[in-house]
């Protein structure tokens, strides 16, 4: 009996055991890699190297099959560029790059982070290169700095065991190729249409990662979509070059207005958001530093005439920095890095009709005497309502006050106007005035009818 219970034991161990294996087995059969994909489009700079940091820290702790970067970049930032690459160089995560899908391109920046990857593909229609390096003043950079930029794409390609001398070529020549072409002179590792043809040519090659060669199992992989922040995203955006000057002459504009005209707040705080907005934009784009000058000496010109009043020399003189400031604010050489010229025209306008009347008038309302309560009536001009003689009442500002005539001798019929000279308590002092407006000559009281 004992004996009958124990194997009855033993065989639901059995079948429990086989299920339960089954049912790992076939989960771990149905469970499909996981990769992780940032794609870097737009500029590129510090934002988004930002969310790349973050992707690959993402993909790490999720022990991501892969991470799949994808490009579509005209280029950017030197400092960000050599950021990203060396968070691929240092991933022990394989790490594939795409350009994709078709009509992206991978120039300038871009070229030096495919040529990095362990493992480069593109897409049909795609392009790479273009990447002579151009510096923040827009000019086209000394040939230490050139050469320093062709010693390190040549050790990214010699390291990936990629043609080095064309991308030599891509750097001080500023040459670019086709996907087919790149493929041809080994630039790239192979050529796909899209993201599942990526995974499905690539799956079971071996990958160089920091911890050592590692397999891809990417085919049918689910993909986690690395995004920028809400943050990131807007100022990834306005990375523009109108955008970038409006923002800087605006917030210059408002700190100014602020300076001048203390005690509103509100310019002072939007001027300095668009100002740090600015400065944020322009640390990614060719600028010209002496145009950048001439926009500041343009608001320099601009107090000056407020405080000195130059007759409106320096106001034109600011109005010609503003606008020339506009005109090289970026190198025209470099491509969509240009202010446009109905830009730079309106906002010269605005700026200077701003400062000459706006501005003007806010000077000129703190110089005014501060009256409060009933002394704020001081001046105006009223009507009579019960004949002076001295006193009496008036109308002004559509109130009755009891008033007196300040001159002796003289009797102000209704319909008369006076002016307010004094308020004392609930009783005004004013003085006759004639029809032109002139005050009136005492008349004597037997002449008035």
């Amino acid at each position: 009996m004992l004996r009958r219970v124990a194997l009855a034991f033993i065989g639901l161990g059995a079948v429990l055991a086989t299920t339960w294996g089954g049912g790992v087995v076939a989960h771990a059969a149905t469970t499909r890699p996981t990769v992780y994909e940032i794609p870097i489009t737009g500029p590129v700079d510090p934002f988004v190297a930002n969310m790349v940091n973050r992707g690959f820290d993402r993909a790490q702790r999720a022990h991501a099959a892969a991470v799949l970067v994808r490009l579509d970049t005209p280029g950017g930032l030197d400092s960000s560029m050599r950021s990203i690459i060396k968070r691929i160089q240092r991933s022990n995560v394989p790490v594939i790059c795409w350009v994709g899908p078709s009509g992206a391109r991978a120039a300038s920046a871009g070229t030096f982070i495919l040529i990095g990857c362990p493992l480069a593909t593109m897409a049909p229609g795609t392009n790479v290169g273009a990447a002579h390096p151009v510096g923040l003043t827009g000019d086209v950079l000394s040939e230490k700095v050139t050469n320093d930029a062709v010693a390190y794409i040549r050790s990214l390609a010699e390291q990936r065991g990629r043609n080095a001398g064309w991308a030599e070529r891509a750097v001080r020549d500023s040459v670019s190729i086709s996907a087919v072409e790149a493929k041809r002179i080994h630039v790239i590792d192979l050529i796909a249409g899209s993201r599942s043809a990526v995974f499905a040519a690539v799956d079971g090659r071996r990958v160089a990662t920091s911890a050592g060669s590692k397999t891809l199992a990417v085919r049918d992989a689910d993909v986690n979509t690395v995004h920028l922040s809400a943050g990131e995203w807007i100022l990834h955006q306005l990375d523009d070059s109108n955008i970038a000057f409006m923002f800087f002459v605006l917030g210059i504009a408002g700190l100014i207005f602020e300076i001048v005209h203390p005690g509103i707040n509100i310019p002072g705080v939007i001027g300095l958001i668009l100002l740090v907005c600015s400065l944020m934009i322009l640390s990614v784009l060719p600028v010209n530093v002496g145009a950048l000058l001439l926009l500041a000496a343009a608001f320099v010109f601009f107090v000056i005439d407020l405080k000195v009043h130059a007759h409106g020399v320096a106001t034109f003189a600011g109005t010609l920095c503003l606008v020339f400031g506009g005109l090289f604010l970026f190198d025209g050489a470099v491509p969509n890095a240009r202010v446009s010229r109905p830009l730079i025209f309106g906002i010269a306008v605005a700026i200077t009709a701003f400062f000459t009347f706006t501005v003007r008038k806010g000077i000129e309302a703190r110089k005014q005497p501060v009256r409060t309560g009933a002394a704020r009536i001081i001046g105006y001009v009223g009507e009579v309502t019960d004949t002076l003689d001295p006193g009496g009442h008036v109308r002004v500002r559509g109130e009755v006050w009891s008033a007196r005539l300040v001159t002796p001798d003289v009797v102000a019929p209704v319909g008369a106007e006076v002016r307010v000279l004094e308020v004392r308590g609930l009783v005004l002092d004013v003085e006759l005035l004639d029809v032109a407006g002139r005050v009136e000559e005492p008349t004597p009281k037997s002449e008035v009818t």
